[in-house]
């Protein structure tokens, strides 16, 4: 139900505007909150920074720091890992800058290094570093550069020589610098300070990869006599020293107090409307999609002059709502077409500069972007932000959030519902969203399949020694490498042997295979790539594939060779695969007993097949389904499951019959919710029930991690299954469908085309289970 605002804003005035859109009779409406504007708490510049580094920071509009960029950076110059926690274009940037920028003119031997998760993030950084050194004289040997996949051959040769500031990823650290860091010798030697941008983005397997690449890093360091600083920035989370300290592997100091201005902003939580005209599998109602309401969001905004960015969910859907959002514009505004675009990851590197400049001068009134522009990039006065679907984490959401309103006027949040459990959760629970304390970040460095192969990079780098292995907990796991022959131990220490060749092999991002070329096979033209893992999924043969506007289907897909050859095509549908699972239970790590519902954390062997993919009109209407034969995948992880006994199932009034559609649904509903408590994405986790499964004899639901030896997603649904499971069974009994749909129970993966499935059912199982984990009879 709608909050009124207190007053009128700008923020409301614009929902007015976008409300005066909506066709007549619906209210989409869940919730509207007004957040207050903060004002700025300022201090004064402390005195061990160098008179000409205050100068060149006033020169850039900065005439004095606020109080937490003075604390972190402070503590950073004090010889303390540090991490500041505060929101975003809260100016954390300030923090690194100060203490570095005065190593750097003090010493003229002295280097940073600088870590991005994302090019276009690093990109803004290097713009504003070279502003600053531009403003003083003894900066003017620092000569920031960037080092990442982008950067041409002859000048990585120049930035490794003459660089004393690098701004790269972790990817390029890993295995374009750590590899071959004697010819980083220099670099390595004068290393000073170390900043991790964004870190809270570094979670699941990504995450886990990270904190081992900077523990390699550190590790090169020492070879080198070197002790860097390490300045984490971060958005607001939930114990950021704690996170902080797991992912670089030392004690780290937070700061927290945000000391930053912001204008008022008011929040819209959005339920696009059931379509009565449309029915999606089963004859299921179908919601109105979130990106085409988002794009004509988007479009009321723009045409009132309002300077907008919407996230969604894929690369796929970031093309469609910027298509969408022209489209519409052309009717009722066909000047503004050309100042809206599409903007995600797998652009080329001249394609991606192009937009970011673009939307920084304001010559982009609108994009539809995927998470790319969610970390750091400094757009300055946007208006309005629109989400077109829960970004995965309450941290993601606020980050998005935030790049609205940066000139410190009011400005629009809208959150935009998907089809999906998650979603229907939380624009009915609103306190889930805007009173809930943001995420803690989950990582697991001792994953097996995360550290051995990163302990054979170390080893390649440097000799392990015996104790660094003792260290690591690592002694068998060594042994099982040495087994296989792709490592030995001598007298001093573990070295890698020839045939191992480790930094090739590792996909920090936790991707699955070797990447695929999405080749246009007419004109050559590579459109971009796709991990081998997602591959079957995304590119299969009939997929349809979008790449800046333009159109193409999927005619082969070659995963052995890397290539997925495309031709040009519009197509009046989508695409979306179909998978079948099979799970099996390898070892039980954890389990606990309640009654008729027992618990457990376990190892698993996973096997998924892509069988078929649906094609589905832009209304969500199915129009066929079509099978394929792709080759099955095996993945080794962990899961948390629960059994029940028939008995139960039958006391909460759902007959035998009813057993397998109970149990679906529950299921879908739950991978769905798992991120409510867990920092993951619905794509990172699966799922599988059974009415009888072989290992248990009993009704089984299985959630799991979708990545090799897990990420400690199950882990932490395991730990949270009460809260857990009572929002699924709420996120179900809030979807105003009769039977089910992809609101609440359906899955848009499902290989049994969503049947059977029974929404009633599985409120009453649900039920029963939470019951008896709260100990009632």
């Amino acid at each position: 139900m709608s909050q009124p605002a207190a007053a009128a804003s700008y923020g409301q005035s614009l929902l007015d505007r976008v409300l005066a859109g909506t066709p007549r009779g619906e209210d989409p409406l869940t919730h509207v909150a007004e957040l207050p504007a903060r004002e700025s708490q300022f201090t004064q510049w402390p005195p061990w920074i160098r008179p000409d580094v205050v100068d060149a920071m006033r020169g850039n509009g900065i005439p004095l720091p606020w109080t937490h960029q003075e604390a972190a950076a402070s503590l950073a110059a004090a010889g303390e890992h540090v991490v500041v926690a505060t929101g975003t274009a809260s100016g954390k940037s300030l923090a690194y800058q100060l203490p570095i920028l005065t190593a750097l003119a003090e010493d003229p031997r002295a280097t940073a290094l600088y870590l991005a998760p994302t090019k276009a993030l690093g990109a803004d950084q290097i713009r504003s570093t070279i502003a600053l050194t531009e403003q003083a004289e003894s900066l003017a040997t620092v000569y920031p550069n960037a080092f990442d996949g982008d950067t041409p051959t002859e000048v990585r040769q120049w930035v490794r020589a003459n660089s004393r500031w690098i701004f790269t990823n972790p990817d390029m650290l890993h295995i374009g610098m750590l590899r071959s860091h004697q010819r980083w010798a220099h670099f390595f030697r004068n290393l000073r300070y170390v900043v991790i941008d964004e870190c809270h983005s570094y979670r699941g397997v990504f995450g886990s990869n990270v904190a081992l690449v900077l523990r390699r890093l550190k590790r090169i360091a020492r070879r080198y006599a070197a002790d860097p600083v390490f300045i984490l920035a971060s958005a607001t989370t939930a114990a950021p020293g704690a996170a902080a300290s797991r992912l670089i592997g030392a004690p780290c100091a937070e700061v927290t107090v945000d000391g930053s201005p912001h204008g008022p902003r008011t929040v819209a939580l959005w339920e696009p409307p059931l379509m009565a005209e449309v029915t999606g599998e089963n004859g299921a109602p179908v919601r109105r999609a979130a990106g085409s309401e988002a794009a004509r969001i988007m479009a009321d905004l723009m045409i009132e002059g309002a300077r907008t960015l919407t996230f969604v969910r894929s690369r796929r859907g970031a093309e469609l709502t910027a298509i969408g959002t022209k489209r519409l514009l052309a009717e009722s505004a066909p000047d503004l077409t050309e100042r809206v675009a599409a903007y995600r990851a797998g652009y080329l590197a001249e394609d991606r500069r192009e937009l970011e400049a673009a939307l920084a001068d304001g010559t982009l009134l609108g994009a539809a972007t995927t998470n790319a522009l969610e970390l750091g990039v400094d757009i300055a006065g946007l208006d309005a932000v629109v989400v077109a679907g829960f970004p995965g984490t309450v941290a993601s959401f606020w980050q998005q959030a935030g790049r609205s309103g940066r000139r410190g006027e009011g400005s629009l949040v809208v959150l935009v519902a998907r089809d999906d459990p998650l979603d229907t959760y939380l624009v009915h629970h609103p306190a889930a969203l805007l009173d809930k304390p943001v995420e803690a970040t989950v990582t697991d460095p001792s994953n097996p399949y995360v550290l051995g192969p990163q302990l054979l990079c170390a080893a390649m780098e440097l000799p392990l020694s015996d104790a660094e292995v003792e260290q690591f907990g690592a002694v068998e796991l060594l042994n099982r490498l040495a087994e296989q022959g792709l490592i030995r131990r001598r007298a001093h220490g573990w070295f890698v042997t020839a045939e191992s060749n480790p930094h090739a092999s590792v996909d920090i991002r936790g991707g699955i295979g070797k990447q695929v070329a999405i080749v246009d096979a007419e004109s050559g033209r590579m459109l971009g790539t796709v991990d081998g893992g997602r591959a079957p999924a995304t590119a299969h043969p009939g997929a349809v594939h979008l790449h800046q506007g333009e159109s193409f289907v999927v005619d082969m897909l070659d995963l052995e060779e890397g290539l997925a050859l495309v031709h040009a095509e519009t197509p009046e549908w989508s695409t979306s695969a179909r998978e079948t699972t099979e799970i099996v239970i390898t070892s039980l790590l954890e389990h606990s007993e309640h009654g008729p519902v027992t618990v457990a954390l376990t190892e698993v062997e996973v096997t998924h097949q892509v069988v078929g993919y649906l094609r589905r009109l832009p209304s969500g209407e199915v129009l066929d389904s079509i099978e394929l034969d792709m080759p099955p995948q095996r993945l080794n992880t962990r899961a948390v499951m629960y059994t029940v006994t028939p008995e139960l199932m039958e006391r909460a009034g759902i007959t035998a019959d009813r057993f397998p559609g109970s149990l679906h649904a529950a299921e879908h509903a739950a991978i769905g919710l798992l991120p409510l408590v867990a920092t993951c994405d619905r794509g990172d986790i699966g799922g599988v029930s059974t009415a009888l499964h072989q290992d248990t004899g009993l009704p089984t639901v299985f959630v799991y991690d979708g990545h090799q030896g897990g990420a400690g997603f199950a882990d932490r649904g395991h730990a949270e299954l009460l809260r857990w499971l009572r929002a699924t069974r709420d996120a179900i009994g809030s979807c105003e469908c009769a039977a089910g749909c992809p609101s609440c129970v359906q899955s848009p993966k499902c290989g049994n085309g969503n049947d059977p499935l029974d929404k009633d059912g599985a409120v009453r199982l649900l039920t029963a289970v939470v019951d008896s984990l709260r100990g009632k009879p």
